[in-house]
């Protein structure tokens, strides 16, 4: 009798009862957590230093899958077509953001498919050169690049990444012809810009400050309206004169649309109370990075911000992906 009553309840009230059950005893198994870029990368860094954290405090292990392809597409198609049900997490950061406006390779709606938990943390990017590039500022770049167009390469970590607009939004502020090399992923363009194979990156604060610290990257200039305190001699885009070369990197964390509203806020719950852990707070701040935690509705909103935000620069630059 019970099984014909529950047949004759209407499908959103048995997904109701489903998902409340399903709250309550979650998280019942391993968590994955698919990071859409290669290892080495401030995306990579963030979510392990979160997945450590949200191991201990679920008491589940949170497993970093490391699913590249597609300048990203592939793990945010992977993480959209999960089963909404909190044991698929992505890491969704500025690159997504680029990547509505400049792809045509998602199997989903990149606007719904996705629900935000929160934005973990944030940076300003740094314009880095390899120490043979003799200019020691971004006006001295700029006269450099300008004497011999199409001699100088930036490289990115794949096209319509954070790393590939952050070259061509230079290119086109300060009116210079540098070639383009993408990469699978920002551990890949980091080691041959270390090595002198392209001269330059615009890239996340996080990925570079080892290196800038070291002297094996010079850096020019810091893509905010203020300086970093990790790198308090580095010019801000205004000092350096393209003011409007602001471009900061976000990582958050997203589940497929449909995961369970308990589910979305107890993830929000973990991962705020992981950041504001003074070991957590300790390890991104060294990296150059200001934890956020915010709520799912203020991340969804940043966002469409930024989705709205670069579709209009990319529109407006003319910019392709290959």
């Amino acid at each position: 009798m019970r099984s014909k009553h529950m047949r004759s309840l209407p499908v959103w009230l048995l997904w109701s009862l489903c998902s409340g059950v399903m709250a309550q005893t979650y998280p019942a198994k391993p968590i994955t957590l698919i990071v859409p870029f290669a290892t080495g990368g401030s995306t990579d860094i963030v979510s392990r230093v979160i997945a450590q954290e949200l191991t201990t405090s679920l008491g589940k292990q949170v497993l970093v899958d490391n699913r590249t392809g597609g300048s990203g597409v592939v793990g945010w198609n992977a993480a959209a077509r999960a089963a909404p049900d909190g044991y698929t997490l992505l890491a969704q950061e500025l690159s997504y953001a680029i990547a509505v406006g400049l792809l045509h390779t998602f199997t989903f709606d990149p606007h719904k498919g996705l629900t935000p938990i929160t934005t973990a943390a944030s940076v300003p990017h740094v314009m880095v050169v390899h120490p043979s590039v003799k200019a020691n500022n971004v006006k001295e770049l700029i006269a450099l690049a300008k004497a011999a167009p199409g001699k100088l390469f930036f490289g990115s970590g794949g096209n319509g990444t954070n790393t590939h607009l952050g070259g061509e939004l230079f290119k086109t502020l300060a009116g210079v012809d540098l070639v383009h090399v993408p990469y699978k992923g920002a551990g890949a363009v980091l080691q041959d810009l270390l090595g002198g194979q392209v001269q330059m990156l615009v890239s996340a604060v996080t990925t570079t400050l080892p290196h800038i610290k070291s002297g094996k990257l010079r850096a020019l200039m810091v893509t905010d309206t203020k300086r970093s305190p990790v790198l308090p001699d580095v010019p801000s885009a205004s000092e350096a004169g393209l003011p409007k070369m602001v471009m900061l990197y976000w990582v958050g964390f997203a589940v497929a649309t449909g995961t369970p509203p308990q589910i979305v806020e107890r993830l929000n719950k973990e991962v705020i109370a992981a950041l504001n852990a003074p070991e957590t707070k300790k390890r991104l701040n060294d990296l150059g990075l200001d934890a956020v935690g915010n709520t799912p509705a203020q991340a969804a909103k940043l966002v469409d911000e930024e989705i709205q935000r670069w579709s209009a620069i990319i529109k407006a630059a003319n910019i392709k992906a290959d």
